[in-house]
Parts: C-alpha cells; sequence; structure tokens
C-alpha cells in the first residue's frame, strides 16, 4: 500500500520556505553514495522542473487560477533548485549523461513492470528499449572521451548493452501518437504513471540539448543531439497517452500526487540520512501543496477529489535493479517500431518515418560512430589493450 494523501495534512504552503542554502546543499558523492541515491535526485529534479512547467502553462489558459499557481509555482522552483544541487560539480557532462540514462531505465522499467494498463506499459517498455541503447552509447563515449568506467557510477545496477539502435529510433512525429487512455475509466495509478515519465523525458531532452553546446568535442556535442531528439519522441508519446477531455485542475491534481507518492518512495529506499531528511521535507510540502490543489478542484468542479486521486493508491516505484525486466523486454520486444497509434514489425513502418530518417542521418549517425566496435567489460578499453598487448608474444 503507498502513501494515503488525504491521511497526512503536511506543511501549509505559508510555512514552506527554503533558504538561500537548503536551495545549495552539500553534493552527494559521486563514488561513494549508492547510485540510486543519484537516480533518485536525477527523477526528483525532474518532476520538480515539470512542475514549474506545467503551472506556468496552466497559467496561460485558467486566469482564475493564476495566485495559486504562481504561489506553487515558486515552491516547487525552489525545491527544483535545492534536489538538483544534490549533484556536485566533480561529476563530468558525460558522466551526468550517464547517470540520467540510468535514472530513466531503472524508473521506466520499474513502472512499466507493475503498470495495469496493457496499452500505456507497451509504451513504457516500447521506449525502454531505446533508453537502454542511448546508455550504452553515452557509456562507449565516457570511455573513448574520458578513459573513465561507467560501472563506477552505474555500480553494476544497469547493465552495458546496446538496445534498439539509437540510428532506427528516429521516427516520423505522427508515428509517435499513441491512442489516449480515457479519464473517466483509467486507473490514477496509469495517469500519474504517465505524467512522472513525461516530466522526466522533457526534463532529461532539456539537459541532453544544453549538453549538446557545453562540450568542446564535435562528436560529444552531436550525440547529445540525437538523444536529446528522441527524448522529445518519448515526451510526445507520453504526452499522447493522456486523456485531452481531462481538465487543468484534474490534471494539476494528478501531477501534485504523483510527486508526492515518488518522495515517499524515495524516503522509503535512501539509504544516505543526509538526504533522507531533505527526501522528509520535500514530501511534508508536497502533501501540503496537494491539499491546496485538492481544495481548488472540489471548489471549481463541485467533485470529492478522491474520484481522481483515491486514498488507496500502490506503492509507485521499488528502487531497485530492473534487470530482469530489461532484459525480458529486449528479448522479446526489440524488433518493434511504430506506424501511426500502434506498434509494428519493423519492416511495417510508414514512408514518413522511412523519409524523415534519411533525412536526419543523411550526413551520417553520431550513435553508430560512437558505437562502433566497442563493446564493454571491466575497466577502459584503452586498458584493455595494454592488458591484451602485454600479453600477445
Amino acid at each position: 500500500m503507498g502513501l494515503d494523501l488525504y491521511a497526512h495534512a503536511g506543511r501549509p504552503i505559508e510555512l514552506q520556505h527554503l533558504h538561500w542554502r537548503d536551495m545549495a546543499p552539500m553534493p552527494i558523492s559521486k563514488l561513494d553514495d549508492d547510485a540510486f541515491t543519484r537516480v533518485r535526485i536525477v527523477l526528483m529534479a525532474a518532476l520538480e522542473h515539470g512542475a514549474v512547467e506545467f503551472a506556468h502553462a496552466a497559467s496561460l489558459a485558467a486566469g482564475e487560477w493564476r495566485e495559486p499557481l504562481a504561489r506553487l509555482r515558486r515552491i516547487e522552483w525552489h525545491q527544483a533548485l535545492a534536489v538538483q544541487a544534490l549533484l556536485g560539480a566533480d561529476h563530468s557532462l558525460l558522466e551526468l549523461s550517464v547517470s540520467c540514462k540510468q535514472c530513466s531505465i531503472e524508473v521506466t522499467a520499474a513502472l512499466a513492470r507493475q503498470e495495469p494498463d496493457a496499452g500505456v506499459a507497451a509504451a513504457l517498455r516500447f521506449s525502454l528499449i531505446e533508453e537502454f541503447d542511448h546508455l550504452y552509447r553515452l557509456v562507449a563515449l565516457l570511455d573513448r572521451v574520458e578513459g573513465q568506467d561507467a560501472n563506477n557510477l552505474l555500480q553494476s545496477y544497469t547493465d552495458i548493452l546496446p538496445g534498439r539502435p539509437t540510428i532506427l529510433q528516429h521516427r516520423a512525429p505522427q508515428d509517435d501518437l499513441r491512442r489516449p487512455c480515457d479519464a473517466a475509466t483509467a486507473r490514477a495509478a496509469t495517469r500519474i504513471h504517465v505524467l512522472v515519465l513525461l516530466a522526466l523525458s522533457r526534463r532529461l531532452g532539456a539537459l541532453f540539448a544544453q549538453a549538446a553546446w557545453r562540450h568542446a568535442d564535435p562528436l560529444v556535442r552531436q550525440l547529445h543531439a540525437e538523444i536529446a531528439s528522441i527524448a522529445e519522441q518519448h515526451a510526445t508519446q507520453y504526452a499522447s497517452l493522456l486523456d485531452p477531455r481531462a481538465g487543468w485542475l484534474e490534471q494539476w491534481l494528478l501531477q501534485q500526487a504523483g510527486e508526492a507518492l515518488a518522495y515517499h518512495c524515495c524516503v522509503q529506499h535512501e539509504s544516505e540520512p543526509r538526504v533522507k531528511a531533505l527526501w522528509e521535507r520535500m514530501l511534508e510540502f508536497e502533501i501540503g501543496q496537494f491539499h491546496v490543489v485538492a481544495e481548488l478542484f472540489h471548489a471549481y468542479s463541485g467533485q470529492d477529489p478522491q474520484r481522481v486521486v483515491p486514498r488507496d493508491l500502490p506503492e509507485m516505484l521499488a528502487f531497485s535493479s530492473q534487470r530482469d525486466t530489461v532484459r525480458k523486454v529486449l528479448g522479446e520486444e526489440l524488433e518493434r517500431s511504430a506506424s501511426g497509434s500502434a506498434y509494428v514489425p519493423r519492416g511495417q513502418e510508414s514512408q514518413a518515418t522511412r523519409d524523415y530518417r534519411a533525412q536526419v542521418n543523411a550526413e551520417g549517425s553520431p550513435s553508430e560512430a560512437v558505437g562502433a566496435g566497442y563493446t564493454w567489460s571491466p575497466g577502459t578499453e584503452l586498458a584493455r589493450w595494454h592488458a591484451a598487448a602485454a600479453t600477445t608474444p
């Protein structure tokens, strides 16, 4: 059983204050802390940024809620600053990229494994295979550019293997649209899962887009641009799964519930005491914010918020290695593509997708150049080359 949001008052928003020092906490240790601490940081920073983006979009369409949107948005922005500052400057750009992909893989796989809606679960597995290949390409790049073994970061939680080749992931926009869930019948957990992954994919897309101009190596820049483009495709897919008939308040209520449930899972699994204390504080903030939105929903719609977010939501995330789930999906669904709203064998792709792929890859593929001839094994590629040379007669 997950968190009963209605059984806890949380912290009133009038008392949700963060000071500048709170927004710049001491970072975690890159190598000494558990890799899943970093996974949780990447996820929660993405959810906070997603909440800020949502509030800005909603304020353009819902004038009567602009004041509560502004008040909560300011708090969420400060929360985002506090959470993302836990990742220190000792992480290189490529190390952060690898960490972001580990987060996306582990979170997507965990949600796909427990997702009750077959169509949504299929969408999550479809994206998962693509995220997995991005990690493989980034690991090769980290090895070849910085001479770093990515498993120092991944800590053996996540396999390093190719997935659906990134060069084959580029699809025409219309082929990334799926049939939406029915807001009247879909489970709240399903809708929350989609909102969580939408926020994560949008945030990672923005991070990879920024990284595309922050590195001197042209191949690093090109690969980050390519992965940023796929992140936008994934965001398109997740957004299309949401029922457009659901109003802003209903979506806002689900989003606040998702943040609170995610923080609750962080508290349950966190091993670093200092970070756990921050998760506990943020959880109190989010529950308080949830009650503000629940009251707005009731006042404006005349409906019980429990119609949208029931008390008996299941635990959302188990922060543990999803290796078995990933291997199963890779073994069964690697050759899938999409045409229109359906998943199809690659041979049945639309002409629009074939034309689009030919256009973006017309001058070569950075993901193919990066991964050419690469197979991960413990240690760096250069160290393995020296070891092989030393044993050669």
